[in-house]
């Protein structure tokens, strides 16, 4: 059975250490800069498993609604309702046959003023570092997009699907961010919203002024804290201590596919990028052998 749509793109980089999860190159005209993609975002979350009550973790499975017969990957189909009780499945080779072509490039293909790509329009965040050492033509357009102010808008394929990107660049570093398509993004009449008015100008001077009284040149990002995934943790260390508390399970049955350490340092991806770069810029060229 094919993946879920909604995990084309789901990558959790955790506590893991940096690794990309895509290489390929970017390219523009007759610019070609070799790139990798990471993930830009982590998780403060702490997750959970489901457990039965005697301490076995549970596993997800479909079954059929006429008989609640479990199902196996096999015997599982995609497909639509196209009238009430009738449906229109899709095989898996249907599916493969609509992929767009495999491709290992970043299609650069305009530039625009990065301040008018409405922030609705942006998904999932992450970060391009240049593979490899030669890392001149990747400063000198992460230097010229930042100077100049623009994003740059391309299309790439990951996993059997187009994606179209933003990319924008900061500090030298270039970041990607996949973007909505229009019909994703709901209108102000969608959510029922009126007709804006034309406002009290009493009200708009209260308004103004206290924004002034309460604003901030920058934002302060200690403030941005997760205090639910906070309680959770500091349950989870009180219950640790309650022995009666702790269910034992065997070994074997343990699954860490989803386990994110929550006491593990948080990886700075930025720094680390940074680092890279300037241990590349910093390289000593080699010196060419000497002519007999």
């Amino acid at each position: 059975m094919p993946r879920d749509d909604d995990d084309e793109l789901e990558v959790d980089e955790g506590n893991q250490g940096l690794r990309p999860f895509w290489s390929g190159t970017l390219t523009f005209g007759l610019v070609s800069v070799p790139v990798e993609l990471y993930s830009a975002l982590g998780t403060s979350k702490v997750r959970m498993h489901l457990l039965s009550s005697e301490g076995h973790p549970l596993r997800r499975r479909y079954v059929s609604s006429e008989d609640q017969t479990p199902l196996e990957p096999e015997q599982i189909v995609r497909g639509w309702e196209s009238d009430a009780g009738k449906w229109v499945t899709v095989s898996d080779e249907e599916l493969a046959s609509l992929e767009p072509k495999r491709s290992r490039e970043i299609d650069l293909r305009r530039f625009v003023d990065r301040t008018t790509i409405d922030p609705l329009y942006g998904d999932k965040s992450y970060v391009l570092l240049p593979a490899g050492e030669v890392t001149k033509p990747y400063r000198l357009l992460a230097a010229i997009m930042e100077k100049s102010g623009r994003a740059g808008i391309a299309t790439f394929v990951m996993r059997g699907r187009e994606y179209a990107i933003a990319i924008h660049a900061a500090g030298g570093i270039l970041r990607a961010e996949t973007l909505r398509q229009p019909r994703a993004i709901r209108t102000p009449a969608q959510v029922g919203l009126p007709e804006p008015r034309e406002p009290d100008p009493e009200m708009v001077k209260k308004l103004v002024k206290a924004i002034g009284t309460h604003g901030k040149r920058t934002l302060d990002t200690t403030q941005l804290t997760d205090e639910d995934a906070a309680a959770l943790r500091g349950l989870a260390a009180k219950k640790k201590k309650d022995t009666s508390a702790l269910v034992d399970v065997p070994e074997e049955l343990v699954t860490t596919k989803d386990h994110v350490d929550a006491d593990a340092p948080i990886v700075d991806l930025v720094a680390i990028l940074k680092e890279r770069l300037g241990t590349a810029a910093r390289a000593k060229p080699r010196r060419r052998a000497s002519r007999a």
